[in-house]
C-alpha cells in the first residue's frame, strides 16, 4: 500500500489560524505562490500525476478543516481523490494573458473545510521573463489558515522538489499531536489509510467529548479572558511608561487615508510583476531596497493623480521572534514610514532601515505577549462571532500604512517542474476595504520579483505605477551601489 504522510489525530487551529479561516468566509485572504519554470513539454498527464503523488506525501496538503460548534476547528486527515490541479485553456498562452488571468484567480478563495489548496498550471507560456523558451507557470493557492508566507514557501519547495518523485530526502518527523518536522514543512512519516480509518469511531467519540469539554469550560475560559485582559491593560500601561522614558521605541505613527484606502472593497483585481536580478545590494536588505523605491514611486503616482499626502507609510509583515510552534501563522504587521519626499535614495533607505529596526525592537518586547495571551484565551464561539460581525467596510480615520508589503525569501533557485528549471517566484498579498494596493517581494536565488496587486478602481493607471516603480527600483539600486561602503 502506498504510504501517506498525514496526521492521524486532531490538530486544533490556534486562535491566530482560526481567525484567518473564519475571515476567509467573508473575503478571499488566500496565499497565491507563483513559480515560473521553463516548459520542457512533458505531457500534462505525466506532469499532474507526479505532482499529485508528491502532494499526497506532504501532510499540509493532505488535511482539511473540521468546523466545530463550541471548540476551535481542527485539521483532520483528508483523501481528496483526484488532486485539485487545474490547467486552464488559453487561445493565446502569452505572458500578458496569464498576468491578466491572475486577477480573476485572486478573487476565488478555497474552502478549507473541503480542500485547503489548489494548483493552477499554465503551459507553453510565451514571453515570460527569465528566458526565451516557453514557460510553465504554476500558481499554488493555499488557505491562509494553513500557512503563513514562510510555511507556504516550504510547502511549495516540497511540491516542486523533484527527487525521483519521492520525499525521502526531506526532513521528516510526525507524532499523534499533529506536530511535524522541525522546519515546519509538514512532511511526516508514513501512516497507512487503514491506521487512520480504524480510529474513525473513536475519533467521533473524541469529537463529542471535545465539544462537551469546550462547552463546560466556557465560563472558565471567559474568566481567564477577563483575567488576561486585566494583565494586558497593566502591560499596556507599563509599556507606555517604558516608552515615555525612552527605554522602548515609540510606536509607529498613524496617517490619514489616501485614495488607496477608501470603501468599498475591490470588485476587480489586477497584477503586475517586475522581475529583477539586481536587487541584492551589499549592505542592504532586499526589503529596505524595495521599500525605498516604493516610497518614491507611490509619492510620484499620487502626485500625478492630483494627490499630495504629507507622508506615506507601508504595513510590513515581520516574522515574530517568539515563534509559536503550534500556530501556522507567526508574524506581526508593523507600520513603516516610506519618506517618499526625501530626494536622496540613500538617506531614504537609511531612515526606512532605522524605522524597521525600531519596529522590530518594539514588537519583540515581552510586554506584547500579554495582549496575545488574551486572544489565546478567547472561547471559540466568541472569536467566531467577533469576526462574523466585524464591520469590514469600515475605514478608520488613521492608518499605520497606506499599502502592504510582504517580503519572503523562498530559498535557492534549485526547484524544477517537469524537468524544467525555475526562473522566478512571485506572490500577491490580499486586498481589502482598507488596502487597495499591495506589494509582494519574493526572492528565489539571485532573482527577486516585485509584484503589484491593485484594485483598478483605486489605482486607475496601474501600468503607469508599474513603470514608476520599475524606474524607482533602478534609481535606488544605482544610488545604493554608488554609495561608499563602510570600512
Amino acid at each position: 500500500m502506498a504510504s501517506r504522510d498525514i496526521v492521524c489525530g486532531v490538530d486544533a487551529l490556534t486562535p491566530q489560524d482560526a481567525t484567518r479561516y473564519w475571515l476567509s468566509r467573508r473575503t478571499c485572504n488566500d496565499l497565491f505562490l507563483l513559480y515560473c519554470f521553463t516548459d520542457t513539454g512533458v505531457p500534462s498527464d505525466v506532469l499532474c500525476a507526479g505532482l499529485a503523488e508528491r502532494a499526497r506525501r506532504i501532510a499540509d496538503l493532505s488535511v482539511r478543516v473540521r468546523e466545530r460548534r463550541f471548540a476551535y476547528p481542527s485539521w483532520v486527515p483528508a483523501d481528496f481523490g483526484a488532486a485539485p490541479i487545474t490547467e486552464p485553456a488559453f487561445a493565446a498562452p502569452t505572458w500578458t494573458n496569464i498576468v491578466a488571468a491572475l486577477g480573476d484567480l485572486l478573487t476565488d478563495g478555497v474552502d478549507a473545510a473541503r480542500c485547503p489548496w489548489r494548483l493552477h498550471l499554465f503551459r507553453g507560456v510565451l514571453g515570460a521573463p527569465g528566458g526565451d523558451d516557453p514557460a510553465l507557470v504554476a500558481v499554488l493557492q493555499l488557505s491562509h489558515a494553513l500557512a503563513d508566507g514562510r510555511r507556504a514557501a516550504s510547502v511549495a519547495r516540497a511540491l516542486f522538489t523533484e527527487v525521483g518523485g519521492t520525499a525521502e530526502s526531506l526532513p521528516a518527523r510526525a507524532d499523534r499531536t499533529g506536530e511535524h518536522d522541525r522546519d515546519g514543512l509538514g512532511i511526516g512519516v508514513d501512516r497507512s489509510d487503514a491506521d487512520c480509518s480504524a480510529g474513525g469511531a473513536a475519533d467521533r467519540m473524541k469529537d463529542v467529548a471535545r465539544e462537551f469539554a469546550s462547552l463546560s469550560m466556557f465560563p472558565v475560559a471567559s474568566g481567564r479572558t477577563v483575567v488576561r485582559g486585566i494583565a494586558a491593560e497593566r502591560a499596556r500601561r507599563k509599556l507606555a511608561e517604558l516608552t515615555e522614558r525612552g527605554e522602548v521605541p515609540r510606536p509607529a505613527a498613524d496617517y490619514p487615508p489616501t485614495s488607496l484606502n477608501r470603501s468599498p472593497a475591490p470588485a476587480a483585481h489586477v497584477v503586475r510583476i517586475l522581475v529583477r536580478d539586481d536587487l541584492h545590494v551589499p549592505g542592504r536588505t532586499v526589503t529596505v531596497t524595495v521599500l525605498t523605491a516604493i516610497g518614491a514611486a507611490l509619492t510620484r503616482y499620487l502626485e500625478s493623480c492630483g494627490e499630495s499626502p504629507a507622508a506615506l507609510a507601508a504595513q510590513v509583515s515581520m516574522a515574530r521572534p517568539d515563534r509559536n510552534t503550534h500556530s501556522r501563522n507567526n508574524y506581526r504587521d508593523v507600520g513603516v514610514e516610506l519618506y517618499g519626499t526625501e530626494p536622496d535614495p540613500c538617506r531614504r533607505a537609511d531612515r526606512i532601515a532605522a524605522d524597521l529596526e525600531l519596529r522590530r525592537i518594539r514588537a519583540a518586547h515581552p510586554l506584547f505577549a500579554a495582549r496575545d495571551r488574551v486572544t489565546d484565551a478567547l472561547p471559540a464561539p466568541v472569536l467566531r462571532r467577533d469576526i462574523a460581525t466585524y464591520p469590514m467596510d469600515l475605514v478608520p480615520d488613521a492608518l499605520s500604512g497606506h499599502t502592504v508589503v510582504s517580503s519572503v525569501n523562498r530559498g535557492p533557485a534549485d526547484l524544477t517542474l517537469g524537468g524544467g528549471r525555475v526562473r522566478f517566484t512571485a506572490g500577491f498579498p490580499a486586498l481589502g476595504t482598507v488596502m487597495h494596493l499591495t506589494h509582494g517581494v519574493h526572492g528565489l536565488g539571485a532573482t527577486v520579483a516585485v509584484s503589484i496587486h491593485a484594485d483598478p478602481a483605486a489605482v486607475t493607471a496601474v501600468d503607469n505605477y508599474a513603470n514608476l516603480l520599475d524606474t524607482a527600483l533602478s534609481e535606488v539600486v544605482d544610488a545604493l551601489r554608488s554609495q561608499p561602503t563602510a570600512p
